[in-house]
């Protein structure tokens, strides 16, 4: 468990044919392609720009594998393998690990609410089946799961891998509190595209984020202005990006991405329903957005 992530972290998409049926595992090549020439230091497919709630077992194995072989180790990565259930995730995260997964991400979706204990119990059972390192997912918009920072620092210290954080609440005082809490010996990553500039501020390790797959050059610029401590051009560049990085937010990951990426000539069809595309109006302002930064 030697791995460090760090920097633009960039999520993939999970192409389908213009029906959103079947998958275009060639077309998702192309797309690992250009977040690996857009200089991202690592990537993590299916999550939830990649649909991965969305695919039936075959295919998420599919995708999973061939993404990890596509990747072929030039960049780290950390495949997302939440599940409803514990039995599936843990499946999930094998499967991963057997394929070469770098770590494995684990946001505990849920149907009925969990205790604390039993959201506990969830990352003991999937650290348990694998050796990979964990990263612990914070999104409660996605999950309907909330995990305060005292629960994710005792999954933290009572989980031998779960070694890193993601937070997606959107919450800068929660990446503090894991700072302070966590002695800064627990890296903790950002998923919240606005939050981008606050994040690193705060100490965040990396960005994990779709926008890569549109704005590589902006998103490696501003993280590469904050590794040299350049705060002026640090800010400069962020509030740059800013409206796109609100748009994707606001208009879905998956939609907003493939829209984005059909604009600049890469097709990945549309989103699985009961995801809708993105409308034309959608399309118009997106496409206005990202001349607005050619």
């Amino acid at each position: 468990m030697t791995t460090t992530f760090h920097g633009i972290i960039g999520y993939t998409v999970t192409p389908f044919d213009a029906g959103g049926e079947t998958l275009d595992l060639a077309a998702l090549g192309h797309s690992i392609d250009r977040l690996i020439d857009g200089g991202v230091q690592a990537i993590a497919p299916l999550g939830s720009t990649g649909e991965g709630a969305y695919l039936s077992d075959r295919e998420w194995d599919e995708v999973a594998a061939f993404s990890l072989s596509h990747i072929a180790g030039r960049v780290p990565t950390i495949v997302s393998v939440s599940d409803l259930t514990t039995a599936s995730a843990v499946r999930r995260a094998r499967y991963a690990q057997e394929h070469g997964a770098d770590a494995v991400m684990v946001l505990p979706a849920a149907y009925w609410k969990l205790s604390e204990a039993e959201i506990l119990a969830h990352y003991q059972r999937i650290g348990d089946s694998i050796g990979v390192p964990i990263m612990l997912y914070n999104n409660p918009a996605t999950s309907g799961t909330d995990m305060s920072v005292e629960l994710i620092m005792r999954i933290v210290r009572q989980v031998e891998n779960v070694t890193m954080v993601k937070e997606s609440t959107g919450d800068i005082q929660r990446m503090h509190k894991l700072q302070q809490l966590g002695e800064g010996q627990v890296p903790f990553y950002n998923g919240c595209n606005p939050l981008a500039l606050e994040a690193f501020v705060a100490g965040a390790a990396g960005w994990c984020t779709a926008a890569a797959n549109l704005i590589p050059d902006l998103n490696q610029q501003l993280y590469q202005a904050v590794l040299a401590n350049d705060l002026v051009q640090a800010r400069a560049l962020f509030y740059r990006q800013l409206p796109l990085l609100e748009f994707i937010l606001k208009g879905g990951l998956p939609a907003t991405v493939k829209a984005g990426l059909a604009l600049t000539g890469l097709e990945m069809g549309e989103p699985r329903l009961p995801v809708f595309p993105l409308d034309a109006p959608g399309r118009a302002r997106l496409a206005a957005l990202l001349e607005a930064l050619r």
